[in-house]
């Protein structure tokens, strides 16, 4: 039984491959669909779910290495590339642009389920990232501007009077936005606030010096 929990793209103009690679899959539990163009992969209507990108180097509307550049930046599933014609520099600028495999025809099957499984651990993985990334702006998003002010000069380690003398507001004032911001995020403590900061990318313009006491 395919399991509905994760899936496979199939990028390959030759049909006899791609009819291949489904029945390997399948008889792995491993739902999949196939294109024989870069740009029917793209039209297509995706599920929302961990996968992997199995893609031919030579496609005929365009150069597998070179689709692979052009949505390097978007999220889309990690990719394991299979050729005919494989050479070193093309294995090597594949996987500098985050391939998980480059596998050279004919490859065994348990080559190529090894580097699915791999491929959609890491897609999984990414997407949690992703995910718990959203939530977590999504709280951002509910400070205040003045909170917003006093997140960063928390997680850079300024003591209380020095992050209230920096926004030219009380100590106590300070306080009661930091108590906030740490509810508001759901940190339990500085140091989980610190860890969201760095999840969030929020810029620190200023930290603790060296020698200052609490």
């Amino acid at each position: 039984m395919k399991t509905k929990e994760k899936i496979v793209y199939v990028v390959d103009d030759d049909m006899g491959i791609r009819e291949a690679i489904s029945e390997l899959l399948d008889s792995h539990g491993i739902a999949s669909q196939s294109f024989r163009s870069a740009g029917e992969y793209m039209e297509a209507t995706k599920p929302d779910l961990p996968g992997c990108l199995i893609l031919d180097v030579e496609l005929p509307d365009r150069n597998g290495l070179e689709f692979q550049k052009q949505i390097a930046e978007e999220d889309h599933p990690p990719i394991v590339f299979i050729t005919g014609h494989g050479d070193i520099p093309s294995s090597v600028r594949a996987m500098k642009l985050g391939a998980v495999d480059f596998l050279t025809k004919p490859f065994s099957d348990l080559a190529l389920i090894t580097s699915v499984e791999h491929a959609i651990a890491k897609d999984r993985e990414a997407r949690n990232a992703r995910s718990e990334r959203a939530a977590l702006l999504e709280r951002y998003e509910k400070l205040t501007p003045r909170e917003r002010d006093v997140l960063p000069l928390v997680v850079g380690g300024l003591l209380n009077k020095q992050a209230a003398a920096q926004l030219g507001i009380s100590e106590v004032t300070l306080q009661v936005h930091r108590r906030n911001v740490l509810q508001k995020m759901g940190a339990p403590s500085v140091a989980d606030l610190v860890r969201t900061a760095e999840k969030l990318r929020i810029p620190l313009t200023h930290s603790r010096k060296p020698g200052d006491k609490q």
